[in-house]
């Protein structure tokens, strides 16, 4: 069976679809740059992910592409990139900031060159601003001084945010894989464990299933951790009675789904059972509302009314849905002040969390966008509260 992947060809695809809206905006190259923890735009034209240093592609109006990496990353772009151009820049090494006195680096000057981008008073747009570190932002400017540079963040959403058949097929993929992780991790949850032997067991079984690394850092938080809306597993001993919150993923070919639910050691009652319900209620509440044509905003504005009627809204922390895809939180978010309509093949993480005094939940599943509603990537939320004797 053969592996499921993007295809070389829909790297070269994407290239031709943001030199359209480079053209479009007016620009003469735009450039992208990835970290390893986000490694997405660079990601999304070359399918290469950096390792320690960092990584760009510049991309041309006409269409021509160069992949940009560090010092010690030229050999290992070469194997693993989908792009032939391959430019070495001083501006993209690790945090170490070693110096490589030695090292007769490219420069933008050589890359802009080599795809066809000439003169001095030319229009540079940042497709990853936020990921733009201050040497790939002194480096531009040092090599053009007399550029125009502004952000085009937008370019990157448009191109993303509608996933063609073969992202699906990552995504749906990854959920699998999630799903039989989320199987073992329960079957092993019993009082005396700890939270970091649970992520272990799902590491397991994910490499074993074929993932090539985790979605995001898997967490298993327990009781008065799972208050943390960002957070990391411990060594921390998981107790009877304790609500114990999973968020497990698997990253295919660069795509990162995650399933999220809690799960109870023992019998849940009381407020702590109003809260766990109410969360699942907004989540299906969620789930209901989303389909091509709708307006995010809307959608959001009525979510935080069901927090408040509730009475939820000191424990409600953001919004309903975030994007997903190459990375597993990616514009665009769902917010009250979303100005976007969805449209079908977009895809989000329905994200339901809730964050009390003493304890938490998240209630967390993909979908992708329909026409008259949305098409969910796992059925494990269908399940409901799990209940654990032991």
């Amino acid at each position: 069976m053969a592996r499921i992947c993007i295809p070389d060809y829909e790297y070269k695809e994407r290239i031709k679809r943001a030199a359209e809206l480079i053209r479009k905006k007016g620009l003469d190259v735009m450039v992208v740059s990835s970290t390893e923890s986000d490694y997405a735009n660079a990601r999304y034209f070359s399918g290469f992910w950096p390792l320690f240093e960092r990584a760009g592609v510049a991309i041309s109006a006409n269409g021509d592409a160069a992949l940009l990496v560090g010092p010690e990353s030229a050999i290992f772009a070469k194997d693993f990139g989908k792009i032939d151009k391959i430019f070495v820049l001083k501006e993209f090494r690790e945090s170490a900031d070693p110096a490589y006195p030695e090292l007769r680096a490219d420069t933008f000057n050589d890359v802009f060159k080599a795809i066809g981008v000439t003169g001095e008073n030319i229009k540079i747009g940042l497709g990853s601003y936020v990921e733009c570190t201050l040497p790939i932002y002194e480096g531009l400017k040092d090599s053009f001084p007399k550029a125009e540079i502004s952000r085009c963040n937008d370019i990157m959403v448009e191109l993303r945010k509608i996933k063609s058949v073969n992202e699906l097929a990552c995504i749906k993929e990854g959920f699998r894989i999630v799903d039989l992780a989320t199987d073992e991790v329960i079957k092993h949850l019993k009082p005396g464990v700890t939270e970091l032997q649970m992520v272990g067991i799902a590491q397991r079984v994910i490499y074993e299933e074929g993932a090539e690394y985790e979605g995001l850092p898997m967490y298993v938080f327990s009781e008065a951790s799972t208050r943390h809306a960002i957070s990391r597993s411990s060594y921390k001993t998981i107790n009877k009675g304790d609500i114990v919150q999973l968020n497990l993923s698997a990253k295919i070919d660069g795509y990162s789904p995650a399933v999220g639910l809690p799960v109870v050691m023992g019998k849940l009652e009381g407020e702590r059972r109003r809260i766990v319900e109410f969360c699942l209620q907004a989540h299906n509440w969620t789930v209901d509302r989303i389909k091509a044509g709708v307006l995010a905003s809307d959608i959001a504005k009525d979510f935080y009314k069901l927090y408040e009627e509730n009475g939820m809204k000191d424990n409600f922390v953001y919004g309903p849905c975030h994007g997903t895809g190459m990375i597993e939180v990616e514009a665009p978010w769902m917010e009250t002040t979303s100005d976007y309509l969805l449209e079908e093949n977009m895809t989000f993480q329905v994200d339901t969390f809730i964050s009390g005094p003493t304890f938490g939940c998240r209630w967390e599943k993909g979908i992708a966008v329909t026409k008259d509603g949305c098409t969910s990537m796992t059925d494990y939320l269908k399940k409901g509260i799990i209940e654990i004797d032991g």
